[in-house]
């Protein structure tokens, strides 16, 4: 997940994944005729698989695998495995019983992958917001960005305040890209809209979570998002009749009369077609930042109280996102600033992918500062 992000260089992370913008695995091969044995497809997961969050689409990705690819294939999943030397025992005990490849979605899991893929060449690794690449080691991410401009228009659409909140983990730029890029949709359909942002500084505590947005739906706040590990921001906003958007899952069992949109994060397709790439000999290292575009972010499962024609105009926005049309750090006639009042995206000019990946201001419109 973004256990330890925090901690690391943002500049590696910049130049490795800078690279996913011009380098692409394998996506979208042909099935070829299975072999006489199934492929072996390992899955180390962070946390225990829950009913929505990061693990669970992730669960859902190995599904996707197994039923597109039916007995051509043999998963196994290990659930709740410590980022560090867990990690790495973990994914050894994999690669050393015959797996051909061993996805490994969490970001601490990077330096684990590595290690054991210098001693089984052999095998082939996924390292899921890693940005270290090897031979024998792919990495991927998605354009978690694309999804929360689309989630502020909505939240735009149906704030009544025209204030909304943001609670959030860290101020590393995967996190600063989801507060701005939902700050300027939601100010695309509400130019006077603002954005109140609580940072956490850990990205798991339920109960932190449930106070941070309480004291949110206190200042005015009547629709919150957030970029933290649990369903606590969401089952607040059920408790005080506000609304929220979901994010990695549909969480509307848990706020069924709170979620307005889901932002989520699709895998099964990418993981099947990286497994068909190994079944056929045509498993190549590269790195992938997918978005709209490949399918591997999406918004939707929209809220009762959400009106159609709000459901419609985000849904075409999305389409428009997924086809070029729409980019999220596009400026307009005007220029984007950022809060405190300088120009960061020129008039008629879109941010490029290096700078989206540096990213380190808040734009204009939100109500706090990042942290010393």
């Amino acid at each position: 997940m973004y256990k330890n992000l925090a901690t690391a260089l943002r500049a590696a992370c910049v130049s490795a994944l800078f690279g996913a913008a011009t380098l692409s695995p394998t996506f979208a091969q042909a099935a070829t005729p299975a072999k006489s044995e199934p492929i072996k497809a390992g899955f180390v997961y962070v946390s225990p698989i829950t009913e929505a969050g990061w693990t669970r689409q992730h669960e859902e990705g190995r599904k996707a695998v197994e039923a597109a690819l039916g007995s051509q294939v043999k998963t196994t999943f290990v659930e709740n495995v410590a980022e560090g030397a867990d990690a790495e025992r973990v994914i050894r005990d994999l690669a050393a019983t015959g797996h051909q490849i061993i996805f490994t979605p969490s970001f601490g899991y990077m330096e684990p992958t590595l290690k054991v893929a210098q001693d089984f060449p052999n095998v082939k690794f996924e390292s899921i917001t890693g940005y270290k690449q090897a031979p024998n080691v792919a990495t991927a991410n998605a354009r978690y960005y694309e999804g929360r401009y689309l989630a502020g228009m909505a939240a735009g659409r149906m704030s009544k305040t025209g204030v909304a909140g943001y609670v959030a983990g860290f101020p590393i730029p995967e996190v600063l890209q989801g507060i701005n890029a939902f700050t300027l949709g939601m100010r695309s359909v509400n130019p006077q809209a603002s954005v109140k942002v609580v940072w956490l500084n850990v990205w798991f505590d339920p109960p932190k979570e449930r106070d941070a947005a309480m004291a949110l739906f206190n200042q005015d706040v009547d629709v919150i998002a957030f970029h933290t590990g649990s369903t606590a921001v969401m089952a607040a906003a059920q408790e005080r009749g506000k609304m929220a958007v979901a994010y990695h899952s549909d969480m509307r069992k848990t706020g069924p009369d709170a979620q307005i949109i889901a932002v989520t994060h699709q895998w099964g397709a990418y993981y099947t077609e990286r497994v068909r790439a190994v079944q056929s000999g045509q498993w190549k290292s590269g790195n992938l930042w997918g978005g709209v575009r490949e399918g591997m972010i999406r918004v939707g499962d929209f809220g009762s109280k959400v009106p159609q024609a709000v459901q419609q105009e985000v849904l075409a926005a999305q389409k428009a996102v997924g086809a070029g049309k729409l980019h999220p750090f596009r400026a307009g006639k005007a220029a984007v600033r950022d809060t405190e009042g300088r120009e960061v995206i020129a008039p008629g000019q879109t941010l490029s992918d290096a700078q989206i990946l540096q990213m380190n201001f808040l734009v204009e419109g939100v109500k706090g500062s990042l942290p010393r």
